[in-house]
């Protein structure tokens, strides 16, 4: 699978403005040996995003974690716009640490592509996971995040 980090990253800032509202940087989009595809966004460290205690808003950083596992699914299925659109369906979100400082999120596909397109081209509408984990540039984690988003065939 050939993937154009950023075609990708021009495409989630296009489509999604709060994106680019936020400040968000893609870092990497990249097949993975697996065949699934693994996305790295960032969020910079700003007192526009800031909460209470000076790191960065829950918001913002469920945000983030959104952003990056649709970079994961645009990377994964966009050669299949023409028939369908992604949707996310639901999140879950666990703040683990406080966060200081600029984020990452680093997302991947919790299922084989493969599995999905088949759903998809039986006339289903498949649901699949995305996982996320947020964490400060130097490693330490600060929450994780599973996405489930849907194909709903176009019409």
């Amino acid at each position: 699978m050939t993937i154009d980090s950023r075609q990708v990253a021009a495409g989630m800032l296009e489509a999604v403005p709060f994106a680019r509202t936020l400040g968000f940087e893609f870092v990497e989009v990249a097949p993975e040996a697996d065949g699934g595809v693994r996305a790295v966004v960032r969020l910079p460290d700003s007192p526009a995003t800031h909460n209470h205690v000076g790191g960065p808003h829950a918001g913002a950083m469920f945000t983030l974690g959104e952003t990056a596992s649709g970079a994961v699914v645009l990377a994964a299925f966009g050669h299949l716009l023409d028939r369908a659109t992604p949707l996310a369906v639901r999140a879950d979100i666990a703040y683990r640490k406080l966060a200081m400082g600029p984020v990452l999120a680093k997302a991947w596909l919790g299922c084989a592509a493969a599995e999905v397109i088949a759903e998809l081209d039986a006339g289903q509408r498949p649901e699949f996971p995305v996982r996320v984990e947020i964490a400060t540039e130097e490693g330490k984690p600060t929450a994780e995040m599973t996405v489930i988003w849907t194909l709903r065939p176009n019409r």
